[in-house]
């Protein structure tokens, strides 16, 4: 039996030592690093080889004679899914599942498992009873023959279990309570989940099995466990959202097989997960009666058209230091704006309170939004409303241009679709678009001014 190697670790971020130190030197936090065992000793490493009866040899070959395949990939009934991971699920991948506690990740893949008929699938849970998994499933109404459930922790008999049923699909939830007798401290630990990990990594490359881990995700946002974890998977998926809203947003932090810009929208149901096909419909509030500072912008997730509302309210300010407070956009991306309506506008944003709001609960980052952004804060100034049937895209610059955006196509292709007759883009953007194609008015502008002179 070799000698038992331990190190040290800083439970905040990760960060590993030989020795115990008192500040972090990755994340400057005091007394957060603690000891644990990264070698015992015990040597059992598990073998796949007669999981599919192929045997593989390792060996270098030239990258000539490599044969270049489209990867393989599982087409599941969930669309969305498909979307955000380019296509399917890739043969051979893990993919690592993250988001706040209750918002739905173990719904999302025990659903899309079920739905799976000729895939046999194995739920790994860690955390709840089979009873529990059951009422959800009955909740859920869909019935599968192939789809295995196994409560179970030690890594050990989880590999026994997949030995003889041999799953085409493994979803674990979550990593953060696997525990390993390689390992000697407890689940959840830094040692501990980069040790799980890492033998379902070896399993799921061995046998070309996929595998789906739920991540913890700590208060800060930011994922639980040593950083190592997202370098090991091939694919990070984000699944965010707030809880007093219906709507679900699943977000690609990092994928090998395919885009990361890619956004899948669900809608929480009491029968589980709906997709959401059309989600600018749902975006777009339906008004009864026209009111100042709201505007429509024709937005870009990924390569899916999006067109939300954009609401801003100014008010005369009560104290001293006027507010500025945004939901869903970038807080110093609205201050940029009103500076520039300040400087190149001449309006005095300077003594009013600014609130901004994207309708639904998106976090948008597309910069082609700015342009609505100041439609709408334009409307609230002056208190008169937008006409409902006009919608933007164009980028603002300091200098108060009209900038172009891309997909400009695209975007008027969404927007006409959705019954709307104007769009104002920017001039810039006449090499990205044939005017007399398009089925809707397309209105050029190059500056904030003419902007201003052509609304109000």
């Amino acid at each position: 039996m070799s000698k038992i190697k331990t190190a040290f670790f800083c439970s905040n971020c990760g960060y590993e030592t030989t020795k115990w130190t008192g500040k972090c030197p990755s994340c400057n936090l005091w007394n957060t690093f603690v000891e644990e065992v990264i070698d015992s000793g015990i040597k059992t490493i598990e073998t796949w080889k007669d999981y599919s009866g192929e045997k593989k040899t390792s060996k270098a070959v030239a990258l000539n004679e490599v044969s270049s395949t489209n990867e393989k990939r599982i087409i599941s009934a969930d669309t969305e899914l498909n979307r955000v991971l380019g296509g399917g699920i890739v043969y051979g991948s893990i993919i690592l599942l993250a988001g706040e506690p209750g918002i739905g990740k173990s719904t999302l893949l025990l659903q899309d498992a079920l739905l799976m008929k000729n895939i046999t699938a194995l739920y790994i849970s860690g955390e709840e009873s089979e009873q529990q998994i059951k009422m959800r499933a009955d909740r859920l109404s869909i019935m599968n023959e192939n789809f295995y459930l196994l409560t179970e922790t030690s890594m050990q008999i989880i590999f026994q279990e997949i030995k003889k049923i041999k799953p085409q699909l493994v979803i674990v939830d979550s990593v953060q309570t696997l525990q390993s007798n390689l390992i000697d401290s407890s689940a959840g630990s830094i040692s501990q989940i980069r040790e799980c990990a890492a033998e379902f990594q070896r399993f799921s490359k061995e046998t070309n099995t996929p595998v789906f881990l739920i991540g913890h995700i700590t208060k800060d946002g930011s994922i639980a466990g040593p950083k190592i974890l997202e370098h090991m998977v091939d694919t990070v998926l984000q699944f965010e959202g707030d809880r007093h809203y219906a709507y679900r947003i699943l977000r690609t932090l990092k994928n090998r097989f395919g885009s990361t810009a890619e956004l899948g929208i669900y809608e929480m149901t009491g029968e589980g997960m709906r997709v959401v096909t059309n989600p600018s419909e749902i975006l777009i509030h339906q008004k009864e009666e026209q009111l100042s500072g709201s505007a429509i912008a024709a937005s870009m997730e990924g390569l899916r058209p999006l067109l939300i509302e954009v609401q801003a309210l100014v008010t005369q300010s009560v104290y001293g230091t006027p507010q500025r407070t945004v939901s869903g956009l970038d807080l110093r991306r609205l201050q940029l704006l009103l500076a520039v309506l300040e400087k190149r506008g001449g309006f005095h944003y300077g003594v009013k309170d600014v609130f901004v709001n994207i309708a639904g609960g998106l976090k948008v980052e597309d910069p082609s939004i700015d342009l609505a952004v100041i439609s709408a804060l334009l409307s609230s100034y002056e208190d008169i409303p937008l006409p409902q049937s006009v919608c933007f895209a164009g980028e603002v610059g300091l200098n108060g241009e009209i900038r172009a955006v891309n997909r400009i196509e695209q975007r008027i292709a969404e927007a006409e679709k959705l019954g709307f007759e104007k769009i104002i883009v920017s001039r810039f953007n006449k090499k990205g678009f044939n005017k007399n194609q398009a089925g809707i008015e397309v209105i050029p502008l190059g500056r904030v001014d003419e902007l201003y002179r052509y609304l109000f």
